[in-house]
């Protein structure tokens, strides 16, 4: 294991010229890029109807594309899953990655290429590798397994006469690995693409506990549920236990900082190293590269070309977008992506701020569709998770998992925001806990802090700290357990908030 470690970490670290280069050179990158996917492409259907072959700069491609949702992109997406080619992107495309699309009930089906698995997806779980060997030069993960927490796909019964799939991003990935990260990798593919998620997680733990685990990948919140349940089986206190060379743990979807006391606790260790990445069922888009920052490098050769529109233009029915030479540090951008499966300025939903032009490096600030603006206080999820993890800081509190949304004028009242949050270690006093939320929350968003003023607006926040269990017993009711599934942080309605009170309702009275 030994050479094997030493070999696959120099393999890996061969690619950290390229990303010099890309990071040197990011408007010429994205430029070429951009001709490449018109000119692939204008031979499709949809190149076709948009005059492809005449475009020949990023203006025209602005004046002859408009920016779309996936609700306007779908009647296409959904002519390839019946089995159409040719639609949107000109390679056959048979993979379709599954996501629950945390803004609405009904699924999204986003298409996935050779092309994206191959130069999108598997080079980003490179680079992440190569950036981190490269980071850490005494590093032994490849001593050991990799453990990765995937979902599961199944046969695309939309077309009957033809070998496709969809499932989760990750099940994906996974189903199409090459060889060597089959070797390296843990559980086998038949327990990590099981599709009852309460059963893969019992077989995973007794499994992967006899491994020799270096390395984990995945989202927080369904990675704590498996070590926790690992520790319940082997009656120990700590991950290390079971697994003493654990080095890293790769994560993304959700943001971390709320979560990282629960993971000191499940690994007690002062060398595990935590790296962030910024991928999503449409395409692997960045890395935390430094040591000492959790900023995210935006990956510029994968396939995907980037625009931006300001935060205050989101809701606009043909909003203008900028590209990356007209970024500004510290201002909030929904991103638009064009990709090499054919998602043609595509809205992804998510909202990001720019720390650094030089190279360009990002921070995820939230979702377009998910924050609070009931009265004008602009919330996003980045405020909500700053202030929780202060106030957690102040009252010694470790949370599991949160949520928040409006509470709405009443003849007698005035609004207010409504928080449900599990904890996993109860604050030394929730109104103490409650007060650090709202201080840190005025003095991070201003037009919140406005609008608490004498409580004239709003009214100081409502706290339900709920038993632990609450939240996964809510996912799994609505049908959401693991994968890509994630707990809605922000709402402007009340639905989610209601479901889960009405949920909890009910419990206590049977």
């Amino acid at each position: 294991m030994d050479i094997l470690n030493s070999i696959l970490t120099w393999v890996m670290k061969k690619r950290i010229h390229d990303i010099e280069l890309f990071m040197k050179y990011p408007n010429e990158v994205q430029e070429e890029l951009l001709k490449d996917l018109i000119l692939k492409a204008k031979k499709t259907e949809f190149g076709r109807a948009h005059n492809f072959a005449g475009l020949n700069s990023y203006q025209d491609f602005k004046n002859n594309v408009p920016v779309q949702s996936y609700e306007q992109l779908f009647p296409f997406i959904e002519r390839i899953m019946k089995g159409d080619q040719n639609v949107l992107w000109p390679s056959n495309i048979s993979w379709f990655a599954k996501s629950s699309g945390t803004t609405n009930a009904r699924s999204k089906f986003i298409p996935v290429s050779t092309e994206a698995l191959e130069d999108c997806h598997f080079k980003g779980g490179k680079d992440l590798i190569s950036i981190y060997v490269n980071n850490y030069p005494d590093s032994r993960m490849f001593s050991g397994k990799g453990l990765a927490i995937g979902g599961s796909h199944q046969i695309n019964e939309f077309d009957q006469n033809a070998d496709s799939y969809y499932g989760d991003v990750s099940a994906v990935i996974m189903q199409n690995l090459p060889f060597w990260a089959q070797v390296i990798r843990t559980p086998s593919l038949e327990v990590a693409l099981m599709d009852k998620w309460e059963e893969k997680i019992e077989k995973m733990a007794s499994i992967t506990a006899e491994d020799n685990v270096t390395s984990l990948s995945g989202v927080p919140t369904w990675t704590i549920l498996l070590l926790q349940r690992i520790m319940e089986l082997k009656r120990i206190d700590s991950v290390l236990e079971v697994w003493p060379n654990l080095e890293v743990f790769f994560h993304g979807a959700v943001a971390f900082t709320p979560y990282r006391e629960l993971f000191k606790q499940l690994i007690p260790s002062n060398t595990m190293r935590y790296c962030e990445t910024y991928n999503a069922s449409e395409g692997f888009f960045g890395i935390q590269d430094q040591k000492d920052s959790e900023e995210l490098l935006l990956m510029l050769d994968y396939g995907i070309f980037y625009e931006f529109v300001p935060f205050e233009h989101i809701e606009d029915e043909n909003p203008d977008t900028i590209g990356l030479d007209e970024v500004e540090i510290g201002k909030n951008y929904a991103m638009i992506i064009s990709t090499n499966s054919g998602l043609w300025r595509y809205n992804i939903g998510d909202t990001i701020k720019f720390t650094s032009t030089d190279p360009y490096r990002i921070k995820i600030s939230g979702r377009t569709k998910h924050f609070i603006n009931a009265f004008g206080e602009e919330m996003i999820i980045e405020n909500a998770e700053t202030a929780i993890t202060e106030a957690c800081k102040k009252t010694n509190a470790i949370i599991d998992n949160f949520t928040a949304a409006p509470v709405y004028f009443a003849t007698d009242s005035t609004g207010g925001h409504e928080w449900i949050v599990e904890f996993k270690r109860q604050p030394s006093n929730l109104d103490d806990f409650k007060r650090a939320l709202d201080e840190k929350l005025r003095e991070i968003n201003s037009d919140y802090d406005a609008k608490r003023y004498k409580d004239m607006a709003l009214k100081p926040p409502i706290v339900h700290s709920v038993v632990e269990g609450t939240f996964y017993r809510w996912m799994k009711k609505r049908g959401k357990l693991g994968g890509q599934n994630k707990v809605p942080r922000l709402s402007n309605s009340r639905e989610h908030l209601d479901d889960i009170l009405e949920m909890i309702g009910a419990l206590e009275t049977n």
